[in-house]
């Protein structure tokens, strides 16, 4: 058993599991706080119901993001040494920023979101929130720093064969990391959007027509509907970023193997890459440079320039047409789900059941572009500095073997009992509607702000 293979796959499910849980506090930091100032503004009670019943999703997808996080960790010197030992002078500043900056300001207040409405004054109780939503952020932003000088690294030196930082700006601020944190920020986003829009589609389904379940899913609804575009458009900057900085990784995307012009743009194909062709491939002509040049002349980098340096193409192919295509679905979902509630007010059954699995969604599409990203900078861990079979340790392939069989195992099972946890609450607040009293000392009455507002 080829311990490099196994380390990375067991690295690959840790990192799968764990992006789940971010991939939604990122952004329903910022939507709770939406309902939150939406109740401080009209005083309607249903928008404190929405953020009661949202914010337990939070905390719950919290805890699961910081213990999946720890394991990660270890793994840096169980079974990854060599990338600490090259580039832990850069790495493991930038992981402590996140902690230090991030990590302890949502784990301080998100005690009060939880736990302190009406025992806190309302203003400390949005102040709070307000913290949270932003530490969810700044998290983001340290991480997407690391992996983004991982792929496009800037700023440093190698001196005795381990990198050195001489430039922090250049190295936060590497040539890809605006790209990858907007494209991160707005998944995110369209990943709560559609999971608050397919619960409370469920809720619907069950007969809920409270106000709590309407304004969670309006919100959810027209949030991605408008997030969608943005997101295509930010995905195409990206990529022609991708294409400057590591045209590799497009060539492995496009399954493209010879550099030139009027490169179609390949629907499905079945890529050899020992033939160095693809099999039954659907292509529309010229498509591929179209989109990355802008000009049906325009020259795409093929695979065969880059022998033995590029990624493996099937999966960093797929992955790349899975991502696209889900995104696809959630524009017609979501646009179509804006048209009926703006127009008719009211959902078809046959749309609210489908939006129920497509809650799930933003998890499918941001698994599937993580792995084209990640995969596509294979063979290296760090782009030009240090390659994936350079960094593993000296573990026998039996030890993470049986280690990554444990992970599976508890993962599976967590993952169920997050899901069985969210299908619980969106039943509990349907069956409860707008009847349920709000949590809190009632020192105020439910239709306004409490005192100090």
């Amino acid at each position: 058993m080829d311990p490099l293979i196994l380390s990375r796959i067991q690295f690959g499910a840790n990192i799968s599991f764990h992006i789940l849980f971010p991939t939604i506090t990122i952004a329903l930091g910022w939507v709770l706080l939406f309902f939150k100032l939406r109740y401080n503004a009209t005083g309607d009670s249903a928008w404190m119901r929405a953020y009661f019943t949202w914010v337990k999703v939070f905390a719950l997808s919290f805890a699961m993001g910081v213990v999946s996080g720890v394991t990660m960790s270890f793994q840096f010197g169980t079974n990854w040494p060599g990338y600490m030992e090259k580039v832990g002078n850069i790495a493991g500043p930038l992981l402590a920023y996140e902690i230090l900056t991030a990590f302890f300001l949502e784990a301080a207040f998100l005690g009060i979101m939880l736990f302190g409405f009406r025992r806190v004054s309302n203003r400390i109780h949005t102040l709070a929130t307000v913290l949270v939503a932003g530490g969810t952020t700044l998290s983001a932003f340290w991480i997407i720093a690391l992996n983004s000088w991982m792929q496009t690294p800037a700023g440093f030196e190698i001196r005795d064969g381990v990198a050195h930082a001489v430039d922090w700006w250049a190295i936060v601020f590497n040539p890809s990391m605006p790209y990858r944190l907007v494209h991160m920020l707005l998944a995110s986003g369209l990943t709560v959007s559609f999971l608050i829009a397919g619960l409370s589609a469920l809720r619907y389904l069950y007969g809920d027509r409270s106000e709590s379940m309407w304004k969670a899913l309006r919100t959810g609804v027209f949030t991605a509907a408008v997030l969608i575009p943005i997101q295509i458009f930010a995905g195409d900057q990206h990529g022609l970023n991708t294409l400057e900085h590591q045209p590799q990784k497009v060539a492995a995307m496009e399954a493209n193997w010879n550099t030139g012009p009027n490169v179609p743009l390949i629907l499905f194909a079945i890529p050899d890459e020992a033939a160095r062709e693809n099999r039954f491939e659907l292509a529309i002509p010229d498509g591929a440079s179209l989109i990355l040049r802008h000009s049906a002349s325009g020259v795409v980098p093929g695979l065969n320039d880059y022998p033995g340096n590029h990624p493996p193409v099937f999966p960093v192919f797929w992955g790349f047409r899975i991502m696209v295509g889900t995104g696809l679905m959630m524009l017609a979902v979501s646009w179509s789900a804006a048209f009926f509630l703006k127009r008719r007010h009211s959902l078809p059954k046959p749309l609210a059941m489908l939006m129920v699995p497509m809650g799930l969604s933003g998890w499918l599409a941001t698994l599937a572009g993580w792995y084209t990203t990640e995969i596509g900078r294979q063979p290296w861990l760090v782009t030009g500095v240090l390659k994936t079979a350079d960094a593993v340790g000296p573990i026998a392939g039996s030890h993470v073997a049986l280690t990554l069989v444990i992970y599976l195992i508890l993962y599976v099972l967590l993952l169920i009992a997050y899901l069985g946890v969210l299908v619980h609450l969106a039943l509990k607040a349907a069956k409860d509607g707008d009847t349920s009293p709000l949590p809190g000392v009632l020192n105020a009455p439910l239709s306004q702000p409490a005192a100090g507002a």
